[in-house]
């Protein structure tokens, strides 16, 4: 089924993947769930932490928001903020140390009711947007209810400490009833646009990395409101040893340019693997411009391969830091990991995959 237009170097690109791993990521350190509290909530320390985005604020701290499970029985999520000294991170001192954490996200909303997942922190105008993927109230129904998992978009309010949700992201009304899960989002600017990355999984049970244009809606009788995303565009497909892709931030965006680091997920073991992207948008379509040809990163120490999720990294924040990219990861579904790559490094390995 063919429900959108495809990016000038969709097919291409697959030619130059290869199923092989340069790992060029060093890792800094860990933050499992025993060193992180919650001051705001009955229950001392999460179950698990993970999937954390983290944004760096004046005075050298690293904000980091993080999904956060406090029991198993419906796996029910919720996002935790704390703020933690750069340095911790970038000297390793992170794996030792113990952090005060407050909810920041939680279930409120139909749109949200069984989980807020996996939080994108990101700046976009001078101003700190969140997007995360709101598991809503008919989540559990079987056969999978279309739309029952939404980017939704919140913006913060009181230092950050608590975040006012405005906007749930749909698809134009023709392609809403396709769509099952819509995850891994976040809002940027490209070429004057406003755009949703995002990546829908379809009943026909195919997912499919896009790019949309955003329209925010001028007027809302009750938050969060609907935000109709149109123009879809996919931006390039799974690989023939993959199952699908997903988006993290992007690293650096300029006025129509993006790279950014992305999610695949192989078909044998269901391993999560890093690789990295390029892509220009000029107004009337998105160019994919170079890609990895190989992944460059994959779980390889024992909390990545071993967790609630074994075999899994997953990038859901990138910062560039005095010429490298730090990198906050989801180990295993079930602590936060930070790495750390040379952004020339980076640059180079897609110089080696480059299209256009």
């Amino acid at each position: 089924m063919e429900l959108w237009h495809k990016a000038i170097g969709y097919r291409e690109v697959v030619e130059i993947r290869k199923f092989e791993t340069k790992d060029m990521v060093k890792r800094l350190g860990t933050l499992p769930p025993i060193k992180v509290f919650i001051n705001n909530h009955p229950i001392a320390n999460p179950v698990a932490i993970f999937n954390p985005s983290f944004i760096v604020k004046s005075g050298d701290i690293a904000e980091i928001y993080a999904r956060i499970i406090v029991g198993y029985y419906l796996y029910v999520s919720a996002i935790t903020r704390m703020e933690v000294p750069l340095s911790d991170i970038l000297e390793g001192t992170i794996s030792i140390n113990y952090y005060s954490s407050e909810l920041a996200v939680y279930p409120s909303t139909r749109y949200d009711i069984w989980g807020c997942e996996d939080p994108r922190v990101y700046a976009l105008n001078g101003k700190i947007y969140m997007t995360y993927a709101g598991r809503n109230v008919n989540y559990f129904q079987k056969p999978a209810a279309p739309e029952s998992v939404l980017p939704i978009t919140a913006t913060p309010e009181n230092n950050h400490r608590y975040w006012s949700k405005q906007y749930v992201h749909v698809l134009k009304d023709e392609e809403r009833k396709w769509v099952v899960h819509d995850k891994d989002a976040f809002m940027a600017r490209l070429a004057g646009r406003l755009l949703l990355f995002h990546r829908p999984r379809l009943v026909t049970n195919t997912y499919h990395l896009a790019v949309s244009e955003v329209v925010l809606p001028s007027k809302c009788e009750s938050t969060p409101c609907k935000a109709v995303s149109e123009n879809t565009i996919e931006v390039m497909p799974p690989a023939s040893f993959e199952s699908k892709l997903g988006w993290a931030v992007p690293i650096t965006i300029s006025s129509s340019r993006a790279v950014l680091l992305v999610h695949g997920v192989d078909r044998d073991i269901g391993a999560y693997r890093v690789l990295g992207v390029e892509l220009t948008y000029a107004g009337d379509g998105v160019v994919v411009n170079a890609v990895t040809p190989f992944y460059i990163m994959e779980p390889r120490t024992p909390y990545e391969l071993y967790g609630d999720r074994p075999f899994t990294v997953f990038p859901a924040g990138a910062q560039i830091v005095d010429g490298n990219v730090v990198i906050s990861y989801g180990a295993a579904d079930y602590m936060i990991g930070f790495g750390l790559v040379d952004f020339s490094e980076l640059m180079s390995a897609l110089d080696r995959g480059r299209l256009y």
